[in-house]
């Protein structure tokens, strides 16, 4: 029956169940009035005389009070505690006029204590009428049967970890959801043990067993928002033992900035894992190259080039330009951008200028140029997927050694002030072809910087680091999706490692790094630790509560699988050709000194590669790359297939 009733009012439209409660209203106004007046007289008081016109006037009063105080726009069912103190304020204020109009009525004999027993009644009344229709409708027990009971009946138990605010907050969030019953609060503060919040009980982490175990809880939520990474990896690895999903909750900025709310619960970060906390910018960095002047992007909508475009319309330029092949990446990229100035106090003046086009033009780079009065750019776009080069190298020399030089000249032709090229460690005594048109675009922004004939304004500046998370083909988010899907995940060998960073580190390292080159320079960004891939992929296995399927676990869930190195894929990435490097003033920050071919040899190398390209030849293409790029060794057995059956399938 009421279940019945609950999911009756809850259907109801928002002007009924208005209707209905300021009905009850109207009763509590007269019936906390009546209360009021046998309380003080001890006896059943019937009204007489001019004192029926009270119990007209007080519903009168009460009402308009509290339509203006928004008692009637809460969700009865989600009301928290803290409402309590507007419908504390609102009887105060409904007492205090209801005083005055007795006062200035004229009617005599009423008892002057009747005034308080009437605001307390009346604060009494709605306020534990509030509260049992939250309990009443919100599901006060497991007794509910279908409909929204049974979203209850299969809501997953779990533990929280952290009983702050954050945790708090969360819980009672997920409280009113239908995915997640929270059980308990495990913290790391003793003094907390054993104590209760909003009814949960709070325990140390050496109890998480027995709260998997009594309540099957399978998933532990991190409510540590603005705890270090360093210490959110600490507390992963207390946690993988455990045979549950490690999930975590947005972090403070996302809250903060309204992107994402409380009650939305995430996988683990994977840069938690990492376990190395950013090192605080250096502003007058950040803002020499961007703040109040034109800046161009290439790859605008790619991985980088998207985060630094969100990074550099919060340095306030006075102009930033989106530039980029694909058609639907700059769409994404310009409705974001446009979102983000709307949300970000003082951005509505920079202007965002969307341009389709590649690289490879250099004439409508140049006007593009030349057109806003480009001061800055930052040269991100580039074929950067190992094996689908690999397939297609003259396109990627188009793309990465061309495009890099048609941008550059088209940069000092129109005098920009700084270009700034995004390149890779792959660019390091490569073993792909990636790799080495990376490594050729750098030698042209070397020898363009070098060169004796000809002193240009344009600065150039490369800045080189390695694999960052969440980027397009990383091998986080296709793990993920391997998990997803029940396995295998898929390594390629046992002995691969990787560095790591985050997008945004990188990309706001890449920020300071262009602004400290001088011209040719080549900078170096400090990718911490390299993380083994296997250990990578049995953590996000363990962290989603699942057990590796092996030889000495045959009932588990996920197994791993080795395929083999790709084309071109090395075992371990360097960021050095070298070991001459020196440190700069920023501690995440190293500038190389490399070996450079001056212009006049190269531009010569230049044209015979331009002739290859144009001719499919792509045995030449390999020789002149062979003979620029210091290092590349082509996995020789493996290349020589893959570039004979390109040159079979271009020629017919």
């Amino acid at each position: 029956m009421r279940s019945r009733l609950a999911h009756w009012f809850i259907g109801l439209p928002r002007k009924k169940k208005a209707f209905i409660l300021i009905s009850a209203d109207v009763l509590f106004a007269v019936l906390a009035l009546w209360a009021a007046f046998s309380l003080r007289l001890g006896v059943l008081y019937a009204p007489k005389g001019d004192e029926w016109y009270l119990f007209a006037v007080a519903p009168v009063l009460a009402v308009p009070i509290f339509v203006k105080l928004g008692l009637y726009r809460a969700i009865i069912r989600y009301i928290e505690i803290r409402a309590l103190w507007t419908i504390i304020q609102a009887t105060t204020l409904y007492a205090l006029v209801f005083a005055f109009v007795l006062y200035e009525s004229g009617i005599y004999g009423v008892p002057r204590t009747v005034l308080p027993l009437n605001w307390l009644n009346m604060m009494v009344l709605v306020g534990s009428s509030r509260l049992f229709a939250r309990w009443w409708l919100g599901g006060g027990d497991s007794r509910f049967s279908g409909g929204r009971s049974a979203a209850v009946c299969c809501k997953r138990n779990v533990v929280i970890y952290g009983a702050g605010s954050a945790g708090v907050q969360l819980a009672s969030a997920l409280g009113h959801g239908r995915e997640f019953r929270p059980i308990a609060f495990i913290d790391d503060d003793s003094a907390l043990h054993k104590s209760k919040v909003n009814g949960l009980r709070i325990y140390p982490l050496s109890s998480l067993s027995y709260l998997i175990e009594r309540y099957q809880a399978s998933d532990i939520l991190l409510a540590v928002p603005s705890a270090s990474r360093a210490r959110r990896n600490e507390i992963i690895r207390l946690l993988e033992p455990y045979s549950v999903h490690v999930r975590s909750m947005p972090g403070l900025s996302d809250i903060a900035q309204g992107k994402i709310t409380f009650d939305v619960v995430q996988e683990v970060d994977v840069a938690d894992l990492l376990g190395r906390d950013s090192v605080v910018p250096d502003q007058s960095l950040l803002h020499a190259n961007i703040a109040g002047k034109v800046v161009m992007v290439t790859g605008a909508g790619g991985s980088i080039g998207s985060e630094l475009c969100r990074q550099i319309i919060q340095l306030q330029p006075k102009m930033l330009i989106l530039f980029e092949l694909s058609e639907f990446a700059l769409y994404a990229i310009e409705k974001e951008l446009n979102y983000l100035l709307t949300k970000t106090k003082g951005s509505k003046e920079i202007g965002v200028i969307s341009v389709l086009g590649s690289v490879a033009n250099g004439d409508r780079i140049e006007k593009v140029c030349n057109t806003f009065k480009v001061q800055t750019i930052y040269h991100a776009a580039a074929y950067k997927h190992v094996p689908m080069v690999e397939k297609n190298p003259g396109e990627a020399i188009w793309n990465n050694v061309f495009g890099t030089l048609r941008t550059a000249q088209a940069a000092i032709n129109a005098k920009v002030e700084t270009f700034v090229l995004i390149s890779t460690d792959k660019a390091v005594r490569p073993t792909n072809t990636m790799g080495a048109t990376k490594r050729f675009a750098e030698l042209i922004l070397q020898a363009l910087s070098l060169d004796a004939e000809n002193k240009y304004s344009t600065r150039f500046t490369m800045v080189r680091f390695g694999n960052v998370l969440g980027s397009s083909g990383s091998v986080v988010p296709l793990f993920r999706e391997q998990i997803a899907r029940g396995g295998p995940v898929t390594v390629t060998d046992e002995r691969i490692i990787r560095y790591f960073m985050t997008i945004p580190e990188a990309s706001q390292l890449v920020i300071q790094a262009g602004a400290m080159g001088q011209g040719g320079d080549v900078f170096v960004l400090d990718m911490g630790e390299p993380i083994r891939i296997l250990d990578l992929a049995k953590r996000m296995i363990h962290l989603s509560g699942l057990e590796i399927k092996d030889n000495d676990h045959p009932a588990g869930e996920i197994e791993i699988s080795f395929t083999g190195l790709r084309h071109g894929e090395k075992l371990y990435e360097e960021l050095l050709i070298g070991d001459n490097v020196s440190e700069t003033s920023h501690k995440r920050i190293m500038r190389a000194q490399e070996h450079v071919i001056a212009w006049s040899e190269l531009e010569k190398l230049l044209a015979t590669l331009e002739q290859a390209t144009n001719d499919d030849d792509f045995e030449r293409i390999r020789a002149v790359l062979a003979d620029v790029v210091v290092g590349f060794v082509p996995q020789c057995e493996i290349e020589d297939v893959l570039w004979k059956e390109n040159r079979r399938i271009v020629n017919g």
